[in-house]
C-alpha cells in the first residue's frame, strides 16, 4: 500500500514529467519548421501563414530570436485571454461549453476542498483507530474516515459535510445549466444559414411497388406539408465506392512517395513488393506498379458509380428532406408523420459534415438486433476486463504479493524501487490498458447504426464511463481492497467482513491518487506536445508534399474527442465527489487536474483542434447527467459505509441525499433539457421572418440543392454547389403519378416530377 514517501515519489516524477513535456512544448513551438504542427488551426481559416525569416538558410528552420526564449510560458496567459464570446466565434460553441466542464470542476471542488479540509481532516486525524486495527494502512489513511472508531458521534460531521457537498453541487449544476442553455440559444439565434437548420432526415421509409424512393417521397411531403416543402436527397449506398476511392487515395500517396524519391535520385528508378506490406512477392518497379493500380481502382470506381446511378437497389429507404422554412422543419422533425409510428420516421437532419454516411444504409429494421448485440458484448467486455484490472490492483498491493512470493521481497523492499512501483507504475499499467479501449466502443457504436458523428461520440463516450465507473472505480476498489486485506478475510467470520470493506475502501485513495498524477498531471501536459502529430507531419513533408495543398493536408489538428476526453473527466468528479467525505486528501490533487487542463485545453482549442461539426452543446444534458449519477453513487457509498462504522441510525438521514437529488436531477431535465433536443417554433419563426426581410431573394433551393449529396459524388472542390435555375412559382396543378394509391398530387417540378435532380444528373452536372 502506497505511503506518504510513495506518493511523494510519484508526485515528482509525474511533476518533472510535465514540466519536460511543456519546456519541451514551449522550445517546439518555437521553430518555424513546427509552425504547421502547433499552429494548424490557424492555418485552416487562413489567417496565418509560415514564418518567414530573412538572412540564413538555417532561419527557415531554426528560430535564431533569442529574446523571444525568454518568453517561452507566455502562450499560458495568452490562451486565457480570448474573451469566451469570441471564443465561441472563433472555435465554435461545443469547444467553449466543453471548457465549462473544467471550469464547472473547479467550481464544484474548490470550497468542497476548503471545508473538507478545515472540518473533516482534524476530525480524522485526531483518533487512533487505525494504530490499533488489524487492516494494513499507511500515514495518509489517518487523514479518512477509516480512522474514525465504530459508533462515534463524529460522524456527525461527516452527514453535515455531505450535506452541504450535495447542496454546493447541485446549486452550481443548477447554475452552468441555465448558463449553457442561454449560450446554446444565443449561439443559434446569432448563428448564420445551415443547410440542416432546413432539412430533415427520413427514415423507414415503406416501398411501393409503383414508385421509386425519390418519387414516393416528394409526393408524400407534397400532400403532407404541401406549403413549407422544398426539395429532397435520396441516400445511396455507396459505402463501396468510398471504400475505392479511399484506396485510391492511399495508393496516390504512395505514387507521389516514390515519385518525390526518383525526383531527387534520378540515377535509381525506386522498386517495392507486391505482397503483404510491400515485404513479401515480387519485386517490382514502385512509380509503374501504383500507377497500374491507380487505373484498376480508377476503372472499378467508374463501373461502381454506374452501378449506383443504374441499380435501383442502390437507393434506400432513406432520404434528406429541405423545407423553405425552418418553422417547416421543425415541424416536419418533432412531429409523427403518420398513424403508423414505425414508417416515415423524421429527425432533425445532422449538419453535412456530421453525416457518417456509412450507417445511413443500415435497414431500419436491423438496428434493434444490432444494439442487443453490442450490448451483450459490451457486457463480456466488461466482465473480461476485471482481469488486467486486478493485475493492476496487484502492483499497488505489493505486502500481500510478497507472502504469496516470498523470493521476490529482498528485491521489492529496496526503499526506491518500492516506492517506484507502488507510486507510479499501478498509474501507467492501468492507462497502458485503457488506451485501445475509446476505439474499441467507437467501433461499437459504429455498429449500432447511429448516423451522425456527434451522436456516435456521445453513444460511446455513455459507454465509456459505464466501463470506468465498473472497472476502473469499482473493480479497483473490490479487488484492491481484496488483496490488501486478504489475511484479515481468512481469519475473521463471515459477519465482519463487510466492516473490513467499509474501513478498507477508503483506503484504496492512495491508487487513484497515483493514476490521477499519471493521466491528470503528466498525461494532460503530453496533450500539448502533440508528438505523435509532429512526428507523422515531418514524416509526410518529407516524403509526400510536393505542394501548398500537400502540406496543409499533411496536418493533423485533431479535435477534442469528445467520446473518450469527457468520461475521463467525469472519473474525476466521481473521485471527488466519493472521497471528499471520505479521504479530503485526493481533492488537492483533483484540482490540480481541473485548473491545469483548463489551461492546457483552451490553448488547444484555440491553436490547434478543428472540430469535425458544431452540435451546438447538445451533449451538456450527458454532462449533467453523469455528474448527478457520480453525486448519487457518493451518497450511497457513504450511507453504506457509515453503516458498516456502527452508525446505522445515520442511514434514515442519509436516505434523504439520493432522493432530494434524483428529483432535482428531474426538474433540472424537465426544466432545461428540451432547449438542447428541440427547437423551439418562436425562434424557428422569428429567425425565418428576419431572413425574409433581410434577403428577399436568396435562392435557398440552390443553397440546398446538393448539400446532402455524399462526398464521393461531389467534384473535387467541396464549395462547388450545384444549383439550378430560378423559376417562376408555377399554380398549384393536378399532375399523374405512377401510384395507384394516389393519382394525382400537386405538384410543380422541374427533374422527373420532383424538385430535387436525380443523382445521374448530379454526376453528369460534374462530369460537365
Amino acid at each position: 500500500m502506497a505511503n506518504l514517501k510513495d506518493i511523494g515519489l510519484a508526485a515528482g516524477l509525474n511533476i518533472l514529467g510535465a514540466v519536460l513535456f511543456l519546456v519541451a512544448f514551449a522550445f517546439l513551438r518555437l521553430q518555424p519548421i513546427n509552425d504547421r504542427v502547433y499552429f494548424p488551426k490557424w492555418y485552416l481559416k487562413g489567417a496565418r501563414e509560415s514564418p518567414s525569416h530573412g538572412g540564413a538558410f538555417v532561419r527557415k528552420f531554426v528560430n535564431l530570436d533569442m529574446r523571444s526564449y525568454l518568453k517561452f510560458l507566455s502562450w499560458m496567459p495568452a490562451a486565457l485571454k480570448m474573451p469566451e464570446d469570441e471564443l465561441i466565434s472563433h472555435a465554435g460553441l461545443d469547444s467553449a461549453v466543453y471548457l465549462r466542464i473544467y471550469l464547472v470542476g473547479l467550481k464544484i471542488f474548490s470550497p468542497i476542498a476548503i471545508l473538507a479540509f478545515a472540518v473533516l481532516v482534524p476530525v480524522n486525524w485526531t483518533n487512533d483507530t487505525l494504530k490499533f486495527s488489524t487492516l494494513q494502512h499507511s500515514n495518509i489513511d489517518k487523514l479518512s474516515i477509516s480512522n474514525i472508531p465504530v459508533g462515534s458521534k463524529r460522524f456527525i460531521a461527516h452527514l453535515t459535510m455531505a450535506y452541504v457537498f450535495t447542496f454546493w453541487t447541485c446549486y452550481v449544476l443548477l447554475r452552468e445549466y441555465e448558463i449553457v442553455a442561454q449560450m446554446r440559444l444565443r449561439f443559434l439565434a446569432s448563428e448564420k444559414r445551415r443547410p440542416d437548420q432546413f432539412t430533415v432526415l427520413v427514415r423507414n421509409i415503406p416501398p411501393d411497388p409503383d414508385e421509386s424512393i425519390g418519387e414516393l417521397v416528394e409526393h408524400f411531403f407534397l400532400v403532407n406539408h404541401p406549403d413549407h416543402y422544398l426539395t429532397h436527397q435520396v441516400v445511396y449506398n455507396a459505402n463501396k465506392l468510398s471504400k475505392l476511392v479511399e484506396e485510391k487515395t492511399k495508393m496516390q500517396n504512395w505514387l507521389d512517395y516514390y515519385q518525390l524519391k526518383f525526383e531527387r535520385n534520378a540515377s535509381k528508378r525506386p522498386t517495392t513488393k507486391t505482397g503483404f506490406l510491400g515485404c513479401f512477392g515480387a519485386k517490382v518497379d514502385a512509380i509503374d506498379y501504383y500507377k497500374s493500380e491507380i487505373e484498376r481502382i480508377e476503372n472499378e470506381e467508374a463501373e461502381e458509380r454506374e452501378k449506383i446511378i443504374k441499380d435501383s437497389k442502390s437507393v434506400v429507404p432513406a432520404a434528406f428532406v429541405s423545407f423553405r422554412t425552418r418553422w417547416g422543419a421543425a415541424v416536419c422533425a418533432q412531429t409523427q408523420q403518420t398513424s403508423n409510428p414505425t414508417v416515415w420516421l423524421t429527425e432533425w437532419a445532422p449538419e453535412p459534415r456530421d453525416v457518417y454516411w456509412d450507417n445511413l444504409s443500415i435497414p431500419f429494421v436491423s438496428l434493434t438486433v444490432r444494439r442487443l448485440i453490442v450490448a451483450v458484448a459490451f457486457f463480456f467486455l466488461n466482465f473480461f476486463y476485471v482481469i488486467p484490472i486486478a493485475f493492476v490492483q496487484s502492483l499497488a498491493n505489493l505486502e500481500g504479493i510478497e507472502k504469496a512470493v516470498p523470493f521476490l521481497k529482498p528485491l521489492i523492499e529496496i526503499p526506491t524501487i518500492k516506492s517506484f512501483i507502488q507510486g507510479f507504475l499501478p498509474g501507467i499499467a492501468l492507462k497502458i490498458f485503457l488506451i485501445l479501449l475509446p476505439s474499441i466502443l467507437m467501433f461499437m457504436s459504429k455498429v449500432e447504426g447511429l448516423t451522425s458523428i456527434s451522436s456516435l461520440e456521445r453513444r460511446a463516450a455513455s459507454k465509456y464511463y459505464i466501463f470506468i465507473f465498473f472497472n476502473v472505480f469499482l473493480a479497483s476498489i473490490i479487488t484492491g481492497s481484496a488483496l490488501e486485506q486478504l489475511k484479515t478475510y481468512i481469519h475473521q467470520s463471515a459477519n465482519e467482513i463487510p466492516r473490513t470493506v467499509g474501513e478498507a475502501i477508503p483506503m484504496k485513495a492512495t491508487f487513484f491518487i497515483t493514476y490521477v498524477m499519471v493521466d491528470g498531471w503528466a498525461g494532460v501536459a503530453g496533450e500539448i506536445l502533440r508528438l505523435k502529430p509532429l512526428v507523422i507531419f515531418h514524416l509526410k513533408n518529407f516524403f509526400l508534399v510536393k505542394t501548398e495543398k500537400d502540406r496543409e493536408e499533411a496536418m493533423d489538428p485533431g479535435s477534442i474527442g469528445f467520446d473518450s476526453s469527457e468520461p475521463q473527466i467525469q472519473l474525476y468528479f466521481l473521485l471527488g465527489l466519493v472521497y471528499a467525505a471520505v479521504t479530503p486528501f485526493l481533492l488537492p490533487f483533483i484540482l490540480v487536474f481541473f485548473g491545469f487542463s483548463y489551461i492546457i485545453y483552451r490553448h488547444q482549442i484555440i491553436n490547434v483542434y478543428n472540430q469535425e461539426y458544431e452540435s451546438a452543446a447538445a451533449f451538456w444534458p450527458s454532462v449533467h447527467g453523469r455528474i448527478i449519477t457520480a453525486l448519487i453513487i457518493s451518497q450511497l457509498l457513504l450511507l453504506g459505509l457509515l453503516s458498516t462504522k456502527g452508525a446505522g441510525q445515520s442511514t434514515p438521514v442519509l436516505l434523504v441525499l439520493p432522493v432530494v437529488t434524483f428529483y432535482f436531477h428531474r426538474y433540472c431535465k424537465n426544466r432545461y433539457e428540451p432547449t438542447f433536443v428541440k427547437c423551439p417554433l418562436q425562434e424557428a419563426m422569428k429567425k425565418d421572418t428576419l431572413e425574409r426581410a433581410r434577403e428577399p431573394g436568396f435562392d435557398l433551393k440552390g443553397y440546398l440543392m446538393n448539400a446532402y449529396v455524399h462526398p464521393v459524388f461531389k467534384g473535387d472542390d467541396d464549395d462547388e454547389k450545384f444549383s439550378i435555375a430560378d423559376e417562376p412559382e408555377a399554380e398549384q396543378v393536378l399532375v399523374a403519378t405512377k401510384r395507384q394509391s394516389r393519382r394525382n398530387t400537386p405538384v410543380p417540378s422541374k427533374y422527373n416530377g420532383s424538385d430535387s435532380p436525380s443523382l445521374p444528373e448530379i454526376v453528369n452536372d460534374q462530369r460537365l
